[in-house]
């Protein structure tokens, strides 16, 4: 793995050092728990679907292409670029390689040619429905002792967590749209 050195001068607005004024909240209020709890939890809700695209040369980025294409059957292109935050660059290498491999198909739209439309192949489902598994089985694990409320309170927190400039943006840019996830 690669080592991210970052280096700043001094009159950087990061560099400027612990006694900073910052504009969030003080060090004792830091809510490393929650932190440091998201952190595991991403690692290893990501490590069990990692382990399992290992042997097919993929990534999280295949992964999360996958997904998506997957639940949103006929997705446009653009608005997988605007649902994962990444550039056109970022994805041709992965949606390259998972349509040569076979996982995904690409259509043309019916009233506009230029559109690229992404479905998944019987192939991409298997896949998709073994990553999903695997995950499914970690949140069963993880709420099994949790009621139905405490449930929905855990569905609250992680929407809050999407920005709130535009908190069901990835929802709203599929499904306005029309387009409606598998189940």
């Amino acid at each position: 793995m690669t080592d991210i050195n970052i280096s700043r001068s001094p009159g950087d607005p990061d560099s400027r050092g612990p006694d900073a004024v910052s504009a969030g909240p003080r060090a004792g209020e830091l809510r490393w728990d929650i932190i440091e709890l998201l952190f595991f939890a991403y690692r290893d809700f990501v490590g069990d679907a990692d382990h399992e695209l290992e042997a097919f040369g993929f990534g999280r980025a295949h992964h999360r292409v996958m997904h998506f294409v997957h639940r949103y059957p006929g997705l446009k292109v653009a608005d997988l670029l605007d649902v994962l935050r990444i550039t056109k660059q970022s994805l041709g290498r992965v949606l390259k390689q998972l349509l040569d491999e076979g996982y995904i198909v690409q259509k043309t739209g019916n009233n506009d040619r230029r559109q690229r439309l992404l479905y998944a192949t019987p192939k991409g489902e298997a896949l998709v429905a073994k990553l999903a598994g695997l995950q499914t089985d970690r949140i069963n694990r993880a709420v099994q002792d949790i009621d139905a409320a405490g449930q929905e309170v855990v569905r609250q927190f992680l929407r809050a967590m999407i920005d709130r400039d535009d908190p069901d943006k990835v929802l709203e840019t599929i499904f306005g749209s029309g387009k409606k996830p598998r189940e």
